[in-house]
């Protein structure tokens, strides 16, 4: 969500039991416009909020360039929505460790969860690899939006640079197809979409058509839809992440998404669908 329009789009989200207290939207409407010139963002969203253990939570916000895609984007995260901290820089291998992990956030970054490692007989000595809690905030940060991260089709462009902006002439989705599978991509670089039929490919609007709809994930019905308002809202919600609530008006330019959750995704899924 663009935290530009944090106190007003904030609102959407309080179905899903997603609010913040005016203290804490007073002060992240503050810090975050800060951090956006202070690092020279093009733009700051406000990511969501990771609750831990001990009553604690990270409040995530990330910085973009004018390309939304651009690697120089950035984390950041902060315990009392004021002093942000950039979240550091993850290898694949910790990142595959972080998903072994099971279990609450403790909301202590200094904090090591043990993982034994793989292919160590029980009679030999106990081998342990150690996660930092704040390498494993940055992956789970990095995993929900590789997972579940999503906007309405039309709404972002890929430009002839190569760039993918923000689209001017997004109207917004009809009610329609606001309730279809199709009209929602994954915000990030496409995974799937090469591996469509020719035929199938050669209909896309590649200026729009360059990310993977949602309706081709895998669990199916790992989505849940809910119109609000009448028909004046689309509320959608991830059963994989549990926490991540998306919302768009139909017929206007106005959607955003939050995460607000325990950071712990749900592995049953594929047996409870």
């Amino acid at each position: 969500m663009d935290s530009e329009n944090l106190i007003l789009d904030i609102n959407f989200f309080a179905s899903s039991g997603i609010i913040l207290s005016p203290e804490q939207k007073s002060s992240l409407q503050s810090s975050l416009t800060i951090l956006k010139y202070e690092n020279k963002f093009h733009k700051v969203y406000f990511w969501g909020k990771i609750k831990t253990l001990r009553g604690k939570a990270y409040f995530i916000a990330q910085g973009v360039s004018q390309d939304e895609f651009s690697p120089l984007k950035k984390y950041f995260y902060c315990m009392d929505c004021v002093h942000w901290v950039v979240m550091p820089s993850v290898e694949s291998e910790t990142m595959k460790l972080s998903r072994n992990v099971r279990g609450r956030f403790t909301g202590d970054v200094s904090n090591e969860f043990k993982l034994k490692k793989d292919g160590v007989d029980e009679e030999e000595e106990e081998h342990e690899e150690m996660v930092k809690e704040e390498d494993r905030l940055a992956s789970v940060v990095l995993d929900i939006d590789d997972d579940v991260r999503i906007v309405p089709r039309g709404s972002f462009m890929y430009t002839p640079t190569g760039k993918v902006v923000l689209n001017p002439s997004f109207k917004g989705l009809f009610a329609n197809d606001a309730s279809k599978l199709y009209s929602y991509m994954h915000f990030r670089p496409a995974v799937l979409l090469s591996k469509k039929p020719i035929i199938e490919r050669s209909n896309m609007d590649r200026s729009l058509d360059f990310m993977d709809i949602i309706e081709d994930d895998i669990p199916k019905g790992c989505w849940s839809f809910q119109f609000e308002r009448g028909c004046g809202m689309v509320v959608i919600r991830s059963l994989l992440w549990p926490g991540y609530t998306f919302f768009t008006k139909p017929g206007t330019p106005k959607f955003g998404s939050l995460y607000f959750g325990t950071g712990e995704k749900n592995l049953d899924l594929p047996f409870m669908l």
